[in-house]
């Protein structure tokens, strides 16, 4: 939210104190003044605000390497192969620089390489907290050796990894075909730590240095001098706009390149405002990951936004791969189209057999610190790539049953009896609901974890009157600390000196919404420790049980920092900030969603919603895609967007609906309400200098089709509660592409204008203006598809033309399933907890008919004692059945089963029901011929009983 009118830009930035009494009133007024020339009136990106990579010292030098020139070798002499792990020395023969290959065979059928210094100056940046184990190992056993390389068997269908030794490659192969190659195009680059030859060093910095050049060989004088010349260029301090960023240990940056034989189709990388299927990035900037504050980003872009998840995966109608970046420094993709056997084998590879023909992708990784530590997924599968990443950092997290509903959110619903307003308008327009928001306004001056002692003199009595209609408040608590010596959270940050350091050691403050403010550094486990207990009741004032938190601006956004950010060579202990920058807004999330937990007891599942994330921050909460603007290119890009998070693990994705920027037209936010409710994370949010635009304010008919569409969402809970259970316990994305179930049909590879719920609900949104109608593409040769509004049968394995009107949203259940609905929407989700469901059962004659229903308490972690019910639902031969998935849990429900609804039925000549206990008796029901859907009404059964249904 870095976007504001000119007129209101002063207030809004700093309170009256800042103004009147504080010592940088001053200094305040000149930024002030700065931030109204560089941002009023501007309703997009400004570009210039941001790096290209020719403005990025360490991606412009590394882009300008050619392919084919590698100066590694790797010295077999120097290798050692134990039970799990091989080793092996590479020598850059350029400086004689050596490096340390480690490579792993792991669970699951993944393959990890290390490569870091052998010996480097100071230790390097390894990431930690992302992997959620250390990753077990399996035997790795030498096959071959001889004087060009070795061959490792990784015990899977005759796959094995050839190592050649000059240049240095690895290729991944199973059978006669590659999966993937390593440094194939000669693009392995390691800048090495080192003292500055023009500064005087320290006597003891010249012993290790001395030491550290015995044991690498010394550095050849020509390089000493290239360096010295290249001082200009970024590599021992750079420049960018106003801001100096100084590199004591000069530059540092990693890169390697992949090659992927007969891949076309990769994704992942996020976050980018760009199509599902990633582009080539020849003719432009690479794909840029570096948590980024962008107001209203620009589309089709590789600029970096609020998020960045270094995980790609490639797909073909053979294979699934995936690589897994793990770096938390500023990060650069390229993207090239190849044609495989354009790369030279090396000699071990001569008897592969390979066509110039075959398409092939390179993706080339550039980090500017840290080092190489890459796990790469060989699924077969896209199930498997997934099951594979989730075992490495986790899975989604399992979010509460009411989060799932809808959420009203704005910037700022002005005080309590607004909220109070608003709520009331919900039930005066039979909207249902479960959670408003409140964003920065509702603080005291911007100081987090505190209410306005006018607006909002009485939080808890506020709260107590949305708890009574079983709804649930989110407030923002921002991870920038406004400097105030009457502010007891930064009076405690300072004293403990949890504050992120500058440079020169003391406490880093950069602007952001309260003025001048501090930073507490989230890398620290000690500090991560103190802000969870800050949302205890007794230390968070007016809070309660259904009080939640949003953590935006965790970036982190500064100001008047470089590129809205923080300085590089800012300090988290003995790390600069550029070793760490994009992992900083999972640490919050992290930190944020303990505190959640720890205030209950350890009882209650926590909601947090992140705006930066990295790869993990599946484990902590929900995400959502920034600062977007009522166009319809932006909802339109809302399902890439939301696709690529969930295909690096991140299910619980959304997008402002209506547009955060500017004023959609009604049929915009009507279309973007549709779309929303088949998202997995639904919340209405708007810019404080946009017109309000609660459901009902567009006129009777638009409030119906909103209202519709959030019923349809509210109908579908027990769906999608179940489709994040499987999330949860398996990583399989919640909303995917196409793709991910017909991994064999090429016209599914590059749709992002509709996708899947689960594997069942098809979805193609509305997301063009004025549309009177929209083809969807409906998969499988063998599949049949159902719309779930007419009931109508379509064939699969091909495009469909939908007539649409305004109350349309395209939604199609796949013939072969069984999903739980609950009909009787009421006013939030937990409302409706004890209310029957109805079962809709879409037939395929090829096969039968197969769901599940799953069930808790929607808000512990009792689950994970086994408190739960799941069960199995079928349908073949006429027969419907359930079947317990887990006899040994346990719980009770009140829930029944009111009707169900059967479509491409026959019609039987009577239904019979037969409980566990053996009784039976018959069950009313109807038939429409015209349609071929039976209806049988009011069957009774208990969910988590045992029954069966026959048709005769």
């Amino acid at each position: 939210m870095v976007q504001f009118a000119a007129s209101d830009i002063f207030w809004r930035c700093l309170s009256v104190e800042d103004i009147l009494h504080s010592e940088r009133s001053k200094m305040a007024c000149v930024f002030v003044l700065w931030l109204v020339v560089c941002l009023s009136g501007t309703w997009a990106v400004d570009k210039g605000n941001f790096k290209t990579c020719d403005q990025s010292a360490f991606c412009k030098r590394q882009r300008a390497l050619k392919p084919g020139e590698s100066p590694y070798r790797a010295l077999l002499e120097t290798m050692e192969l134990t039970n799990t792990r091989l080793t092996l020395q590479l020598i850059n023969d350029n400086n004689k620089v050596r490096l340390l290959l480690e490579l792993y065979r792991l669970q699951g059928n993944i393959t990890r390489v290390k490569i870091n210094e052998l010996k480097p100056l100071k230790p390097r940046y390894e990431v930690p907290d992302v992997l959620i184990r250390e990753p077990p190992t399996e035997p790795l056993s030498l096959l071959s050796q001889d004087e060009n390389g070795v061959v490792l068997s990784l015990g899977v269908e005759s796959q094995r990894v050839i190592v050649s030794a000059q240049p240095f490659r690895l290729d991944i192969m199973e059978g006669h075909e590659v999966l993937m190659s390593l440094n194939s195009r000669g693009l392995l680059a390691f800048e090495h730590l080192r003292m500055r030859k023009d500064t005087q060093a320290e006597p003891e910095a010249e012993k290790k240095e001395e030491a550290d050049a015995a044991n690498q060989a010394e550095t050849a004088k020509e390089e000493e001098k290239e360096e010295e010349e290249k001082v200009e260029d970024g590599m021992w301090e750079e420049t960018f706009k106003s801001h100096s960023d100084g590199k004591p240990n000069g530059p540092s940056a990693v890169s390697l390149d992949f090659s992927l034989p007969g891949v076309e189709h990769v994704y992942g990388i996020p976050e980018h405002a760009d199509t599902l299927r990633l582009k080539t990035t020849d003719n432009g900037d690479p794909y840029r990951l570096y948590n980024l504050d962008v107001f209203q980003y620009e589309l089709y872009n590789p600029m970096a936004l609020y998020g960045a998840v270094p995980v790609m995966l490639a797909h073909n109608a053979q294979r699934t791969t995936g690589i897994f970046w793990l770096n938390a420094a500023e990060t650069w993709v390229d993207i090239s189209s190849n044609t495989a056997g354009k790369t030279v084998f090396g000699k071990m590879l001569d008897y592969v057999q390979g066509s110039s023909e075959t398409p092939q992708t390179d993706v080339r990784w550039i980090s500017e610190s840290g080092i190489i530590d890459v796990f790469i997924m060989l699924g077969p599968t896209p199930k498997d790539v997934f099951s594979q990443y989730a075992s490495l950092t986790g899975t989604q997290s399992f979010p509460p049953l009411t989060s799932l509903g809808y959420h009203q959110c704005r910037w700022n619903y002005n005080d309590q009896e607004d909220v109070q307003s608003v709520d009331a308008g919900f039930d005066e327009h039979d909207i249902p609901y479960d959670f408003i928001w409140l964003d920065i306004e509702h603080t005291d001056g911007k100081r987090y974890f505190t209410w306005d002692p006018h607006k909002f003199a009485t939080p808890k009595e506020m709260l107590q009157g949305i708890m009574d209609k079983k709804r649930k408040m989110v407030a923002i608590v921002d991870p920038h600390i406004k400097v105030d010596s009457n502010y007891k959270i930064h009076n405690e940050i300072r004293s403990r000196s949890f504050y992120i350091k500058n440079k020169d050691g003391g406490d880093y403050e950069g602007w952001c919404w309260p003025g001048s403010a501090g930073y507490p550094d989230f890398t620290r486990a000690d500090m991560r420790a103190w802000w969870a207990s800050m949302f205890a009741y007794d230390q968070y004032e007016g809070s309660m049980e259904n009080l939640y938190t949003w953590n935006d601006m965790n970036e982190p956004s500064v100001f008047n920092g470089p590129e809205v950010t923080m300085h590089k060579d800012a300090m988290h202990g003995a790390w600069e900030h550029r070793d760490v920058h994009n992992i900083y807004g999972f640490y919050v999330q992290m930190a944020t969603a303990e505190g959640l937990i720890q205030r209950s007891g350890g009882v209650e599942r926590p909601f947090v919603l992140t705006r930066a994330f990295f790869a993990g921050s599946q484990r902590y909460g929900a995400v959502w895609t920034g600062d977007n603007a009522a166009e319809w290119e932006h909802l339109k890009i809302s399902i890439p967007m939301c696709l690529s998070l969930g295909l690096v693990g991140i299910s619980f994705c959304g997008a402002d609906v209506g547009g955060f920027f500017k004023t959609p037209s009604t049929e915009l936010l009507v279309r973007w309400y549709q779309t929303g409710a088949y998202q997995p994370f639904f919340r209405a949010h708007a810019h404080l200098d946009t017109p309000r635009r609660e459901p009902w304010l567009f006129g009777p008919e638009n409030t119906a089709l909103i209202r519709d569409a959030v019923r349809q969402r509210y109908t579908l809970l027990p769906y999608w509660y179940l489709q994040f259970y499987h999330a949860h316990h398996t990583g399989q994305p919640v909303m995917r592409p196409l793709w991910v179930e017909y991994p064999q049909d090429p016209a599914t590879f590059a749709l992002d204008d509709e996708f899947l719920i689960g594997r069942d609900l098809l979805v193609h949104p509305v997301t063009e203006e004025g549309a009177r109608g929209v083809t969807a593409y409906l998969p499988g040769k063998d599949e049949v598809w159902f719309d779930v509004n007419t009931f109508q049968k379509h064939n699969g394995a091909q495009s469909l033309y939908i007539p649409v009107t305004m109350s349309s949203i395209p939604v199609f259940q796949r013939g072969g399933s069984i999903i739980a609905r609950k009909l009787r929407v009421r006013r939030s989700s937990s409302c409706m907890d004890h209310d029957p469901y109805t079962l809709y059962v879409a037939l395929n004659p090829q096969r039968t008919a197969e769901g599940e229903l799953y069930i808790d308490d929607g808000h512990t972690f009792n689950y994970e004692k086994k408190e739960f019910i799941h069960r199995r639902l079928s349908f073949v031969n006429n027969i419907l059945s359930s079947v317990d998935l887990a006899p040994d849990a346990h719980f009770t429900t009140l829930s029944w089963i009111e009707r169900v609804i059967i479509l491409g039925a026959s019609k039987p000549s009577k239904v019979t029901l037969k409980t566990a206990d053996g009784q039976e008796s018959q069950i009313e029901f109807e038939f429409d011929a015209s349609m071929s859907v039976l209806t049988l009404r009011k069957p009774g059964m208990n969910l988590g009983a045992a029954w069966t249904v026959a048709l005769q």
